[in-house]
């Protein structure tokens, strides 16, 4: 073969990889914090997963959408191409980090424990002293928990489901993880009573929901979601879909 049809061939090679790689799809990930994004009946569903199948039906997108543990869902975002993950606190330290489409939502968290348990907790400085306080093994709560300064964490609950059964069989006091709305989905899950919980009016953390894209995300289609998302919030089909999932959880 001649050097200059050599090179050609390289090149052609060489081409042909990258308008595949161009071509390739997004991947959309998401880990389990219901109602927010969890699975059910073997399919992911949930309040923003609605909104995000929403999104793509207006931008004429057909992603695949996949459910992982928060560690891989995470590491996917970083390190894979072309990675959309949702839902995402949006915070300072991850700012630079992605592009961001948003907010869906705003979202509090607060710790809980059993209505009948004594001591009773009403403020942060009694949360610093109690003996602990469980929460998940990873993420941002913890995280942020620790920088608040508690260094009574118990962080063995490996899912939300373990934090409420921990609490109810009387292996921890306290459990911090999830929003009101996400305490109301799995006391539905766990047939928890009305009043066995008991929500310590203390504010741990406040911020809005987003939908995070990797860095490498085309400017174009991150424009094109967020874009999609203004549709669905003026058209009042965001509110709609919100109003579905807290119409739900009512006791």
């Amino acid at each position: 073969m001649k050097p200059s049809t050599f090179m050609q061939v390289l090149l052609c090679l060489w081409l042909s990889q990258v308008a595949t790689a161009s071509a390739a799809p997004y991947q959309v990930v998401t880990e389990e914090w219901a109602p927010y994004n969890y699975m059910e009946n073997n399919r992911v569903t949930g309040m923003t997963t609605e909104v995000v199948r929403a999104i793509m039906a207006l931008t004429g997108d057909d992603f695949p959408l996949q459910l992982l543990p928060s560690m891989r869902a995470t590491h996917a975002l970083q390190h894979r191409p072309k990675t959309i993950m949702y839902s995402m606190f949006r915070t300072p330290e991850r700012e630079p980090l992605y592009k961001w489409v948003g907010p869906i939502a705003e979202e509090a968290i607060y710790p809980y424990q059993l209505s009948n348990a004594k001591p009773t907790f009403d403020n942060r400085e009694q949360l610093l002293k109690a003996p602990q306080i469980t929460t998940r093994q990873a993420g941002l709560i913890p995280d942020r928990l620790q920088t608040q300064g508690f260094s009574n964490l118990d962080k063995s609950a490996t899912s939300n489901l373990q934090l409420y059964r921990m609490l109810l069989a009387g292996r921890t006091g306290l459990i911090v993880g999830d929003p009101p709305s996400g305490v109301a989905y799995y006391s539905r899950v766990l047939d928890i009573a009305p009043g066995t919980l008991r929500q310590i009016p203390v504010e741990l953390y406040r911020s809005s929901l987003y939908i995070a894209f990797s860095r490498d995300a085309d400017d174009k289609v991150v424009a094109a979601w967020a874009d999609a998302l203004d549709r669905l919030r003026h058209s009042g089909e965001l509110e709609r879909i919100q109003r579905r999932y807290d119409q739900s959880l009512a006791p």
